[in-house]
């Protein structure tokens, strides 16, 4: 073992030993009481970690536990959200959570001590459980507290070792040694065992340390149930404020429990009654120390929302040809007079428009580089620091590889503002590798989402503005095409509204598309005028959520004669969410043709591929003359 990845420590006092000694046996004692009590949870899992967090939460935590919500507290995660018994445990020792609740409510339908930690609880950032998340996250927590609060909190991660298998583990570790992240610290509870047998390295603290200095970041080994050599190492985390810091803790899983530690078979299962009570018993029982956490020093962000600062929005003419993603650039860059708002790229600020932001407002620019996982968790690592935080990518990548953390950021309800570009087959030659065709009814599917889908520059940019100001997760379509400006400059939009293009009492059918679509649709109508048949067009921006109202009453206005056109495949986008709002509609009539990608495209020019997709105008009028006819 390397020296310079031993951390030093001082012998601590034999009295604030024996205190921390006293804490870490109360930690398990309590993981296994509601653990068993709820006959389920990861008590082996909280045992082996038991000590670490019981010399953290003692001696170098700093929070105000009844004020969650102070900017300078320091922020604990649990990216091994299973390990839930431990963290409520810890909140019991911390006074914040009374006993009966843990004992009767772990688990239980209703109850805010559910199996993997979620933001019910005032002290939990972001919802955890699934593995490789914890860290990423923290990394966002960290750049606020670096370059934008300027405030010295400490982010503190606790990891398992079977997550360091994860990709998006290292993605935060390159990030947060690349940004100089020295407000953090993971400690990585190797204990060997996974869920299905030994991990990956078990117990290999030299292999698991010339990875992370491979990333950049600082390595730690250490005896995880040391109470001295954890302190040290706790230490010296906070010592250097450019370089974060991984301590390695070998530790024993079930730690205290003979029958069940470094035992297979056991992760995920409660100790039966018998087991449980014999364990109790030989740590001494139950306790109730309560913990005087260390505040934090006060302290006010460096930035703070701006009371007063309106954004006025990029002006065009209509007729003129703008990209949507050139539109969201402007857009997002006039949001930049509200100090708030941030935006994260990947590498391709300079397509996505995303790097406009970067010339305004440089120091709330943020390059994630190719690293898409992290790119979302540190957007939602700055939400929950209270920023206004944009991150875009192509949408093929923006919303397929970190999908995870989309859902994952639903479960936590933050709001988290998410740009995909280039999208659908209308992009060209680049082929299909790079032609989102599923984010769409990706988007749609996530707890608490937005999704919209402008098409031209003016509805752009006052969408980008509705996203600043809407909750959850929103998710704008934007695509790679100069298209002609249709809206004037004062026109509005808001979320879950439609615009709808020459409407008339005797309208025959309706024509509904959305971005690229919609000019289809537009001139689709022009030639069936020229033939006789009039058509309405809506232009459907709001996906999620769609416009019920203006979709049933053109349902019953046009004798349910209705062709939706979409640069999406057909399963679970536009189309799915006009049935879906049509399908409990009182109609006497329905009658939908739905026109999307139904094959895999090729390169080409974009009108080629959205002729070849049957998805142009001359498609749209023909499947439109077929309903007329029927």
């Amino acid at each position: 073992m390397s020296e310079h990845r031993t951390a030093p420590s001082a012998r601590l006092e034999d009295e604030k030993a024996d205190s921390i000694r006293a804490l870490a046996t109360q930690l398990r004692v309590d993981s296994i009481r509601c653990s068993t009590n709820a006959g389920s949870g990861h008590p082996t899992s909280s045992l082996s970690a038991a000590d670490l967090m019981a010399v953290l939460l003692e001696r170098h935590l700093r929070y105000d536990w009844d004020q969650p919500g102070l900017p300078n507290n320091d922020h604990l995660i649990f990216s091994k959200g299973h390990a839930s018994p431990l963290l409520y445990s810890m909140y019991r020792a911390a006074g914040v959570v009374e006993e009966e609740e843990l004992l009767t409510t772990y688990r239980q339908f209703g109850a805010r001590l559910q199996g993997h930690p979620t933001p019910v609880l005032p002290w939990v950032d972001v919802a955890t459980g699934s593995l490789g998340q914890g860290l990423p996250v923290a990394v966002g927590v960290s750049l606020a507290g670096r370059y934008l609060d300027k405030l010295p909190f400490h982010t503190w991660v606790l990891c398992g070792d079977s997550e360091l298998a994860e990709g998006s583990i290292w993605e935060a570790v390159d990030k947060a040694a690349y940004y100089k992240l020295g407000n953090l610290t993971a400690i990585v509870d190797v204990n060997r065992l996974g869920q299905d047998g030994p991990t990956e390295l078990q117990w290999d603290m030299d292999a698991y340390a010339g990875r992370i200095e491979a990333f950049g970041a600082r390595a730690l080994i250490i005896d995880g149930h040391d109470l001295s050599e954890i302190d040290g190492a706790l230490s010296q985390a906070r010592s250097d404020p450019d370089k974060p810091t991984v301590i390695l803790a070998k530790t024993i899983k079930g730690k205290g429990v003979p029958e069940v530690e470094d035992q297979n078979g056991w992760h995920g299962k409660a100790l039966p009654e018998d087991i449980a009570e014999k364990a109790i018993a030989a740590l001494g029982g139950a306790s109730n120390i309560h913990v005087a956490t260390s505040p934090p020093e006060s302290g006010s962000p460096a930035i703070t929302p701006g009371t007063q600062a309106a954004p006025t929005l990029p002006r065009w003419e209509v007729g003129e040809k703008v990209a949507t993603r050139a539109a969201f650039g402007a857009a997002v860059s006039a949001l930049a007079v509200r100090p708030e708002v941030v935006v994260l790229d990947g590498e391709v600020g300079n397509s996505t428009h995303a790097g406009d932001f970067k010339d305004v407002a440089p120091e709330r620019y943020f390059e994630i580089f190719i690293a898409e996982q992290q790119l979302v968790a540190a957007a939602v690592g700055l939400s929950v620091r209270g920023y206004v935080a944009f991150a875009s990518s192509f949408a093929a990548f923006l919303v397929s590889r970190p999908f995870d953390f989309i859902r994952m950021a639903g479960v936590s309800e933050v709001d988290l503002r998410l740009v995909g570009t280039h999208a659908g087959a209308e992009i060209g030659q680049d082929g299909p590798s790079q032609m989102a065709l599923e984010d769409i009814a990706a988007m749609r599917a996530v707890h608490s989402s937005t999704v919209l889908y402008p098409a031209d520059a003016p509805s752009t940019a006052q969408l980008v503005s509705a996203m600043a100001e809407t909750p959850g997760i929103s998710y704008l379509r934007a695509t790679r095409g100069a298209y002609p400006v249709i809206y004037g400059p004062d026109e509005q939009f808001s979320v879950g509204g439609s615009k709808v293009h020459g409407a008339s009492p005797d309208d025959q059918v309706a024509l509904i598309g959305a971005g690229v679509t919609l000019h289809e649709c537009l001139a689709a109508a022009e030639e069936l005028a020229e033939s006789g048949i009039k058509a309405r067009v809506i232009d459907l921006y709001s996906v999620k959520p769609v416009d019920v109202d203006t979709l049933r009453r053109t349902c019953l206005e046009t004798d349910g004669r209705i062709v939706v056109a979409e640069d999406h495949y057909a399963q679970g986008g536009i189309g799915s969410a006009v049935l879906e709002a049509l399908a409990s509609a009182n109609t006497p009539k329905l009658h939908v043709t739905l026109l999307a990608v139904r094959e895999l495209p090729g390169s080409g020019e974009p009108k080629d591929l959205l002729n070849a997709a049957g998805i142009s105008a001359r498609h749209i009028a023909a499947a439109a003359r077929d309903l007329v006819k029927a």
